[in-house]
């Protein structure tokens, strides 16, 4: 998978570079994106000193002590820190994954950090995500059903039929498989992309779900389902070690077989 890297060209200059910590035991750089809209400046890379021995293991600790030590303007999405909620989605030494889950004595040298690659950034690390969340709701992500509701308000299923969601379920909606995928870069305005995808199959293999016909007849379109070329980025950087490329030649599958 191709690392985020910035062009020659780019207009992202060198940002502060604030003070080094006093003796520090174990140092390590830092370099965060910095951009807001408020100040009309160009995008920016600052440069944070750290001393490891005073800082928690992973990424999103050294942001937190960042934010509340050195510099309270940084701004970024966080919540679970359990690898769960999917807040803290950011590219981290190239790869896109979670800071919360992300160790920092598994990055040599400076450690990088970057918003998601090819999306609209608010301020700083946080990504605009209202297409995304927009696609989302596009595929009706809950269970749609026709026939009358059993007694007991549950819709049982088999070991069998429930392991089938095994690898889809887990999904955290983080998007960094999305945002690693050269071909919703390129089509993201009317290609699904990988996370939605993995979702909309989640729904589609569900044996209590009663709408399968229409939810892949809502996906047999040239762009919001076959702009998929199998590039595996997505399986590559997904931080729950899911396999939305798998979900996605699955949709491909049925689609063939009912014709």
């Amino acid at each position: 998978m191709a690392e985020f890297s910035l062009p020659a060209n780019s207009k992202i200059g060198a940002g502060k570079t604030w003070p080094v910590p006093q003796s520090p035991k174990r140092p390590r750089n830092f370099r965060v994106y910095r951009w807001s809209p408020d100040d009309g400046k160009n995008p920016a890379v600052d440069t944070y000193p750290l001393d490891l021995a005073e800082c928690g293991p992973m990424v999103l600790d050294a942001l937190i002590k960042i934010k509340n030590e050195i510099d309270t303007t940084l701004t970024f999405r966080r919540s679970c820190r359990e690898g769960v909620c999917g807040s803290c989605a950011m590219n981290i030494d190239g790869v896109n994954t979670l800071a919360c889950i992300k160790a920092i004595d598994e990055i040599k040298g400076d450690v990088r950090i970057y918003p998601l690659p090819h999306m609209p950034v608010v301020k700083d690390l946080v990504p605009d995500l209202t297409h995304v969340y927009a696609q989302y709701r596009s595929i009706q992500p809950w269970l749609q059903t026709e026939s009358t509701a059993p007694p007991d308000k549950e819709w049982p299923q088999s070991i069998e039929e429930r392991e089938k969601l095994d690898g889809l379920w887990e999904c955290i909606l983080c998007f960094c498989c999305t945002t690693s995928c050269p071909s919703y870069w390129w089509n993201g305005d009317r290609y699904l992309g990988p996370a939605v995808l993995l979702q909309a199959y989640r729904w589609i293999a569900d044996s209590r779900d009663e709408k399968t016909g229409d939810r892949l007849d809502a996906l047999e379109d040239p762009f919001r389902l076959y702009r998929c070329h199998t590039i595996l980025n997505c399986t590559k950087t997904c931080p729950k070690n899911l396999n939305p490329a798998k979900a996605i030649a699955e949709i491909k599958k049925l689609l063939v077989l009912r014709r």
